[in-house]
Order: structure tokens, then sequence, then C-alpha cells
């Protein structure tokens, strides 16, 4: 009776939105039916009545992610910001689920789950006036940009303690007596601010007229 009452009060969003808490935490190896039933408090047979087995449920993670992806909407009034915003949200995505996102590309779904990002990209550079290759290379150079931008930011979390320091690395002699520049580089980077001053950058070149050359 327990197990029926139990199901009653689920449906199929929150368990996966359950499973999605645990693979962001502790990754998909961690994510098996029994800790999923703990986690919600419900009855192995209850998870897969919703779900069914763990490969289903791992598919239906997959698609939920890439629905997500979907979710993207530029902000701004001038197509440059709005391009700024998907690329804000973007990485803000990326970041937020990487455990998720591996599940994507394992699946063989990375195209996919990139194509509502590319189609807002699309329309805020048609928005700009670029078109054809231009269009085209505005689109996947904002993209390579974002996915670029996150790899180095896990790198930098999961990679260990580094001997020399950029502290030690840096001073006037190999910053060409530029002490402010040195003492700059010797800190950790805001991994904010640089996003955002790399990507308004990148599209205010991008979006610049071609010269006459």
């Amino acid at each position: 009776m327990k197990g029926k009452e139990t199901r009653a009060h689920l449906d199929r969003e929150q368990v996966l939105a359950a499973a999605a808490g645990l693979v962001k935490q502790h990754g998909p190896g961690a994510l098996t039916m029994r800790k999923l039933a703990a986690e919600l408090g419900t009855a192995v047979t209850s998870i897969y009545w919703h779900v069914g087995n763990r490969e289903q449920l791992l598919d239906a993670l997959v698609e939920r992610t890439v629905a997500d992806l979907g979710e993207i909407r530029p902000t701004g009034a001038a197509p440059a910001q709005r391009i700024a915003s998907v690329a804000r949200a973007l990485r803000r995505l990326l970041r937020d689920h990487p455990h998720l996102i591996a599940m994507v590309h394992e699946r063989g779904l990375t195209e996919r789950m990139f194509l509502p990002a590319q189609r807002a990209l699309v329309h805020e550079v048609h928005a700009a006036g670029l078109r054809g290759a231009r269009a085209a290379d505005a689109v996947r150079a904002v993209q390579v940009h974002v996915v670029g931008h996150v790899l180095v930011e896990r790198n930098r979390e999961r990679a260990p303690v580094q001997r020399p320091g950029e502290q030690e690395l840096w001073d006037a002699r190999t910053a060409e007596q530029d002490p402010a520049l040195a003492r700059a580089l010797a800190r950790p980077p805001d991994t904010e601010r640089l996003f955002a001053l790399s990507v308004r950058a990148l599209v205010a070149g991008l979006l610049e007229p071609p010269s006459g050359d």
C-alpha cells in the first residue's frame, strides 16, 4: 500500500528533477534506482513505474537537458547585446550541468543540443546585417568561444596546485617592466569579468563592417 500511496504523490517530472540533482552533485555513476528511490522517499518499483529502467531514465535526462538548452532567450535592445546574452546563457547552462552535458555528448546528441542556441544566434546576426558565410562564422565563433571558456574554467578548478604559481611567475622582468601588468597577471582571473569582456570584444569584431581590403 505504501508504494501505491507514494506513487500517487509522485510524477515523472519530480523523478527526473531528483535524478538530475543526483547526477549534478555526484555524476552519472552515482545514479542508481535505489539511491533515487531513497532520495524521493519511495519504493524502487515506483521509480520504474514513472521512468522505466536506468537506461530509459538516462535517456530521459538527456532529452530534458537538450530541452533546457532550448529555453535560451536573448535579451537586450541591440543585436550585439542580444548575442552577448545568448553567450552568457549558454555558458551558464554548460557550467551548471557538466555531468548532464557529458551524457548528452556520449549519446551523440551534442549538435542537437546546441541547435537552439545556434538558431538564436542566427536570428541576431541576421538582425545585425550579417548573411551567408559571415553569419555562419559569427555563430560558430560565439559558440566555440563559450565552450572553450567553460573548458578552461573547469580545468582550472580541477587542476592541482601549480608550482610555481602565477604570483611567482609574474614580475617586472616577465611583464617587460610593467609592474601593474605583473600584479594583475599574478592574481587569479575574475572569470565572470573576463568572459564578459572577451564576449563584448568578440561580438564587436564580428559585427564590424568588413574593410575594403
